[in-house]
């Protein structure tokens, strides 16, 4: 294998502190509308909780983690996130790709401030379902929805 292939793996139990580390700074980046003492705060509930019953998948390439995608339940994305440093490499779209062909429907909730998330998953095929507060932050976040044709 080419050493700089990437590839999209299952999540290996000695990979979840990158992966986390990629879950909080991504976080606290993306949604500067929320205090980050909020992610630092939910750190051990999604580690030890969340991320246990998910099924994750990273991306990998040269050993180092660039991304994850956890879907719960078969159908619903709890996360995607790609390091920072990586962003707008299509490494996303690769991972929402990878699962798009795995399951039959998928669905999220996106803050609706994350204006580049939410076009994000329009142009992947995501429609607007619906609008709710999360009940954990207090923010507006929309339901979106996919359906493979």
């Amino acid at each position: 294998m080419d050493s700089l292939e990437a590839t999209i793996q299952p999540l290996e139990p000695y990979d979840m502190e990158e992966v986390m580390t990629i879950w909080l700074e991504t976080n606290i980046s993306a949604h500067a509308f929320i205090a980050a003492d909020y992610w630092r705060g939910n750190y051990n509930l999604v580690k030890e909780q969340y991320m246990p019953m998910s099924a994750t998948f990273v991306y990998k390439q040269q050993e180092e983690i660039k991304a994850f995608i956890s879907i719960l339940n078969d159908s619903f994305i709890g996360a995607l996130f790609v390091s920072q440093e990586h962003q707008g490499q299509g490494i996303g779209r690769q991972l929402l790709d990878y699962c798009q062909t795995r399951y039959p429907s998928l669905e999220l909730d996106v803050y609706a401030e994350n204006k580049s998330a939410v076009d994000f998953y329009k142009r992947c095929g995501f429609v607007i379902k619906g609008e709710q507060r999360n009940e954990s932050s207090g923010q507006l976040e929309y339901v979106m929805a996919w359906t493979a044709k």
